[in-house]
This record gives C-alpha cells, sequence and structure tokens, in this order.
C-alpha cells in the first residue's frame, strides 16, 4: 500500500513500460552546450533515475547551428556527437531509468545573428531578428528534426521529446502572432500545423515504433494572437495521428507577461487545463508547472486532469523525490520553492544551473559529501539557512553537532520570508530542516543564545549568526512613525494607511508586497488578478486583468537613479515589478534622506544636474529596509582562545538576504570538515 497509489503505478506507452508517472522535465543546465561536461551530466542524469524517476528529459538540443539557444550551444547532428552520448544513457540505464532528448530549434528566441525562423519577426525579449526560412530550408529544417531524432536513437536515448511550446521555433510556426508566410507552411491554420505534424510524422517513420515521441504542446500560449482552444485540440489530435506516444504540455511563450514558474505561482495552477485537453486524445498527456510535492501530483491524477506528471526543478531540489514519496518519507523531501535564482537565473546569464536549496545540483562529480573517517564535535551557531544546511549536512556525513538557536524557532530570515504573500513555499524548506536534523541526530538548542564558554569543548566552530537590520543615520531615525522591515513583518508594529518603505532591494519589495496583499490567494483570483482565462473564452488562455484594490498607499523609494527592481532575479524580478506597478505603488528613484519629524519623511529628489525637487511624505508609517548588518559578536572572544572557526552566511557577509550563497557556502564547508 502507498499514499500515492496513482502517482507510483506504472504506465505502458507502445512497447516501453514507464516504472512511475513522475518524469522529470527538461531543464537545460549549461551542461548540454559542451561534449566535455557530458560525464558530469551523466552523473547528474544518473542521480536522478537512481532516486526513482520514470523517465528524464534532456535540456534542449538544436537540430542544426540555426537553431542554437546560444552561439556554439547544444547541438544533435551527427554520429560523432550521438556516440559521446552513451555516457549519458548508460548510466541512466544502469539505476533501470529511461531517458529522452529533447529536440529544440530556438527560431526567434536564439540570441545569436545566425537564428532563423517562421517569419522576420523580432521577439520581444531578443535584441536580434531572425531571418525568415525559405520553403526549401523549411523542408530541411524538418530533415534535421528527423535526422536528430535518429541520432538520438543511435545515442542510446528511449525517445524524443519535439519542443512545440514556450514560444520556440515550432510554436512560432503554428501562430499567425509570428507567421505570415503565404507558401504552404503558412496561411491557415492548417498549414500552419503542417510543420510540427510532418515532423512528428517523420520522425516516427525513421524511428520505428520502439521509440518514445513525446511532443510538447502549447496549451496555453499567454500572448495575444495566440492559437485558438480549437486549434490547439485540432493540433493535438494532428501529431497523435502523426505518431505521438505522449503529449506534454507547456504553458506560456518565454515574453508573456504572465508569471508561470514562479513562487508565487498557486501549486498545479495549470493542470485544469491539460484536464481540458485530456479527453481529446487517445495518449497519455502530461500535467506541469508549479507540481512541487507528490501529494499535489498524486490529486491532479486522481481527478483525471492527467496521465503522467512532468517535474523539472523539483530534481534539482531532490533527485530522491520519488524514492522517498514510495517509503513513506515524503516529509524528507527538500521541496522546491520556485525561487528560480540559482536554476532558472543562472540559465539565462548562461552560467551553470543548480538549486538554492540543493547546491549539489549539477555539481554531483565536485561537491561530494562522503562518510567521515573521524567524527569531529561541531557546534554550529545560529540556525538560520546557512547553518540549518551545516548542522545537517554535517550529521549527515557522521560529525556530533549541536545546533545553537538564540529564538524560539529555527529558520532565521526564512521565517521572514515565508510570511510574504507568494513565498509561501519557503515554509517548506523549515519543514524539511525539521525532518533532518531529527533523521541525522543534530542536537538542537533552541531559546539559548551561546556563549564562548558553552562552545570551549567543540573541536569546530561554525558561526552562522545572520544579520539584523542596519538602521541608516537619519536625523529623526527614531521617531515613533519610523519601524524595522522584521517588526513588520513579524506584526510587532502597527502600520497606517499611508507607508513609504526606505530601500528598494528584495526586501522592500516583499515588504511593499506584504503591505499590499494577503497570503495564499485563491487560484481564482490569481487568475483574475493576472488576466489567465479558459482558452475557449480567449484566444491563448489570455484575458484581462482584474485589479484588486490594494490595502494601503505606498511609496517604495530608493537611492539609486536606476529604475526600481533593475537587480531583482532574471526570471522573477518582472513578475515583483508588475505587481507593485497594478497595485498603484509610487515608485521612486534618485532619492536622498533628508530627515523625519511630525510632518514625515523628508526627501530630496536627485532628477540630474542642478536639478533637485524637495519633498515631504507625510506618511502613517516609514519602514526601514535599508540593508543588514552581520551579527558576530561571538567572533572576538572565540578567534582569542584559539579555536577553529568558520564563519557562513549573512554572518560572514551581510548581503541581501542571500540564501543562495548561505545555503552553498555551507554546504561547501561541511564536505570539507
Amino acid at each position: 500500500m502507498t499514499e500515492y497509489p496513482h502517482l507510483l503505478s506504472p504506465l505502458q506507452v507502445g512497447s516501453q513500460t514507464l516504472r512511475n508517472r513522475v518524469i522529470m522535465g527538461s531543464m537545460h543546465t549549461g551542461m548540454e552546450d559542451r561534449s566535455k561536461h557530458l560525464d558530469e551530466l551523466a552523473a547528474y542524469f544518473a542521480e536522478r533515475a537512481k532516486g526513482g524517476v520514470a523517465l528524464a528529459i534532456t535540456g534542449g538540443y538544436s537540430p542544426n547551428w540555426h537553431g542554437w539557444l546560444l552561439p556554439a550551444g547544444s547541438l544533435m547532428a551527427s554520429k560523432r556527437m550521438a556516440d559521446k552520448h552513451r555516457v549519458v544513457t548508460d548510466a541512466v540505464h544502469e539505476h533501470d531509468g529511461k531517458i529522452a532528448l529533447q529536440i529544440l530549434h530556438a527560431g526567434r528566441y536564439g540570441y545569436h545573428p545566425f537564428q532563423k525562423g517562421a517569419s522576420k519577426i523580432k521577439a520581444p525579449i531578443n535584441p536580434f531578428t531572425p531571418k525568415a526560412m525559405s520553403t526549401k530550408e523549411v523542408d530541411r529544417c524538418v530533415d534535421d528534426f528527423v535526422r536528430a531524432a535518429k541520432l538520438a536513437k543511435r545515442a542510446g536515448y528511449d525517445g524524443v521529446e519535439i519542443m512545440g511550446s514556450e514560444g520556440y521555433l515550432i510554436n512560432q510556426f503554428v501562430t499567425a502572432r509570428t507567421n505570415d508566410r503565404t507558401d504552404r507552411w503558412g496561411g491557415s491554420a492548417d498549414n500552419r500545423m503542417r510543420f510540427p505534424t510532418e515532423i512528428v510524422q517523420r520522425v516516427r517513420e525513421a524511428v520505428g515504433d520502439d521509440m518514445l515521441i513525446l511532443y510538447r504542446l502549447s496549451l496555453l500560449d499567454l500572448v495575444d494572437n495566440a492559437q485558438s482552444w480549437d486549434e490547439t485540440v485540432q493540433l493535438a489530435q494532428q501529431v497523435e495521428a502523426a505518431g505521438a506516444s505522449i503529449i506534454n504540455t507547456g504553458i506560456g511563450w518565454h515574453e508573456a507577461r504572465i508569471p508561470t514558474i514562479v513562487t508565487s505561482v498557486p501549486r498545479a495552477a495549470f493542470s485544469w487545463a491539460t484536464g481540458k485537453l485530456r479527453p481529446e486524445v487517445g495518449i497519455p498527456v502530461m500535467a506541469s508547472n508549479r507540481i512541487n510535492t507528490p501529494g499535489v501530483a498524486e490529486d491532479i491524477l486522481a481527478r483525471g486532469d492527467a496521465d503522467l506528471i512532468s517535474m523539472a526543478r523539483p530534481f534539482l531540489a531532490d533527485p530522491d523525490f520519488v524514492n522517498k514519496a514510495a517509503s513513506g518519507d515524503a516529509d524528507l523531501i527538500n521541496t522546491c520553492i520556485a525561487c528560480n535564482q540559482a536554476c532558472l537565473d543562472h540559465t539565462f546569464k548562461n552560467k551553470r544551473a543548480s538549486c538554492l536549496v540543493n547546491p549539489r545540483a549539477g555539481h554531483e562529480t565536485e561537491l561530494i559529501l562522503l562518510p567521515v573517517r573521524t567524527a569531529k564535535r561541531i557546534a554550529v551557531v545560529g540556525a538560520g539557512p546557512a547553518g540549518l544546511a551545516a548542522a545537517t549536512e554535517l550529521a549527515g556525513r557522521g560529525h556530533h553537532v549541536e545546533l545553537f538557536e538564540a529564538d524560539q524557532e529555527i529558520g532565521g530570515q526564512f521565517r521572514l520570508a515565508m510570511q510574504i504573500p507568494g513565498k509561501e513555499e519557503f515554509a517548506e524548506t523549515l519543514r524539511y530542516f525539521s525532518r533532518r536534523i531529527e533523521a541525522t541526530g543534530v542536537k538542537l538548542h533552541l531559546g539559548r543564545r551561546a556563549t564562548a564558554d558553552d562552545l570551549a569543548d567543540f573541536d569546530e566552530i561554525v558561526i552562522s549568526t545572520g544579520v539584523v537590520p542596519r538602521i541608516p543615520a537619519i536625523e529623526g531615525v527614531d521617531h515613533a512613525k519610523v519601524v524595522s522591515y522584521a517588526d513588520v513583518i513579524k506584526g510587532h508594529v502597527p502600520v497606517g494607511n499611508s507607508v513609504a518603505v526606505m530601500g528598494a532591494g528584495g526586501i522592500g519589495f516583499d515588504v511593499s508586497e506584504f503591505l499590499l496583499h494577503s497570503t495564499n490567494e485563491t487560484l481564482e483570483h490569481w487568475m483574475a488578478r493576472w488576466g489567465v482565462v479558459d482558452p475557449s473564452v480567449g484566444r491563448g488562455g489570455l484575458g484581462t486583468k482584474v485589479k484588486a484594490p490594494p490595502k494601503r498607499q505606498i511609496t517604495l523609494l530608493q537611492r539609486k537613479k536606476s529604475s526600481l527592481g533593475k537587480d531583482l532575479g532574471k526570471t522573477s524580478g518582472w513578475v515583483h515589478r508588475a505587481t507593485l506597478k497594478d497595485s498603484g505603488v509610487a515608485m521612486v528613484p534618485g532619492v536622498s534622506y533628508d530627515r523625519i519629524d511630525d510632518a514625515g519623511l523628508h526627501i530630496t529628489l536627485n532628477k540630474g544636474e542642478d536639478n533637485e525637487e524637495s519633498r515631504v511624505l507625510d506618511v502613517d508609517t516609514i519602514v526601514l529596509c535599508t540593508g543588514q548588518e552581520s551579527v558576530r559578536e561571538l567572533l572576538a572572544p572565540l578567534e582569542a582562545s584559539g579555536k577553529s572557526i568558520h564563519v557562513i552566511g549573512g554572518a560572514d557577509i551581510a548581503a541581501e538576504l542571500d540564501a543562495k550563497r548561505a545555503i552553498k557556502q555551507a554546504t561547501e564547508l561541511a564536505a570539507r570538515l
């Protein structure tokens, strides 16, 4: 008996049996682009296959160089390339897993000047304009997809996924938005669908019946001039008839201005759309996007919305996701919190993808946590993200670890983050660390502020005491109107109807959202707020935003003259900016803070050379989000005692709540000690 009978049941697809319904969706990690990284890619996929995934899908490989995502990027175009991939497929098969190669032609999303697309229509997110393919070039491109599929079979892959969503080339062909062709590949909806249909049909003819063909269908384009629902269904039925084994679902083009995967998107926000498609086809349909726990996945399958579940980032966070669910240890799953900070943000900066909560992801061959030969007594002081990661990884290796925390609860800054609307997932990380503390035998001391004397008998001491809010040197900063962000989030102070937020980094944006909206909004409210509708009502699922009245009038201020939120996450910053803009937040750059008194916050606006304007913001509350300072009182007495000391996290660098750096630093320390 299992708690997840649908999720863990096998599925027969053609001649192949998937051992459960869990698919590891495609993610571009950066290891695909150079053959010298194939051994690392093999270790990465092997760990997930060992963890129980039924089928893993690689990052996208272009069928030709015009379709590169990046210059000289991932490509599957020769026998030599295919043969090198044997190390990857063999590693997966060694653990009884299956793996498919995703074939992805970027089209106008290719970040290079050699790109070619359905038409000469520039993408709003790309500085390069594509050259329109000639009729013969389209024919040759179909040939290239077929060649890539045959090479994938030669390389030992169990299948291929043909990438037809997210606004890449195939998606560009099927919508009038990006296809103004007048030949047989454009014009009518039937002609626009010819490209994917011929690709699937000819790939099936080339690889035979024993290979899986997944087609990733754009279920909701979430852009204007997109496919209608009837056209989406028609395309799904055509690729099924052409020989597809499974339809995977893609949500939203990359240029869509609706979030689809960030942490503020409700769990399984789009599974209803998969459920809408499923009765229209006779092959298995896969749900995707913001599915991060076995319980959520089980519910989708149980109510008949899908046959399979695609989870990508959750397998960065925990490669043993499936095995833990199957063994009754789901509470030990390191849950993906959809922060995007180390995965997609890295990908779009051409860096190796990893994971904030699991920095070993993508670094399996270099960040290794082996059992220790000689156990040490190690004290970890501070149970924020850095301290929790250090304590549990050290204990997991076999050290005797005691963790000291001055507060009555673990979590540090994560306990604040989980109070922000749309960041409720951060509570999952604290749930995970709570269970890891128990499972690894860490001795936890809550409500105990450690002294140097308390630490005298330990072999190693890890200082992870975090940060406190920085109080700026401004006249009147001790006025009754002035409060710190920590006290606001903890609910320790009242906040009025008009608020000035000083500091527009990540904390300033978070505090503004905290003061504007309630946590745990319903899916219906979220869809209305972002303008997501049933695709049979609005083409591509795109509707009109319904703006909710904000709870407060907020002015967000920063010293820098640049646009507010410019330094937020690459893939999530725009969401925060749009949320505040839609809620009427006044965002003011180039501010000098003069003083605070009964009249309010006195500021000077620096509008340029010899152009300044003084203002007084008559607000009820002024919230300080003006940075942090490291807590390091223990360091001097411990150094004087000659102890072996390691300082990590915010105690090391009081950066803007950089949990990614803190957990990575802690994990690397645990691997060394």
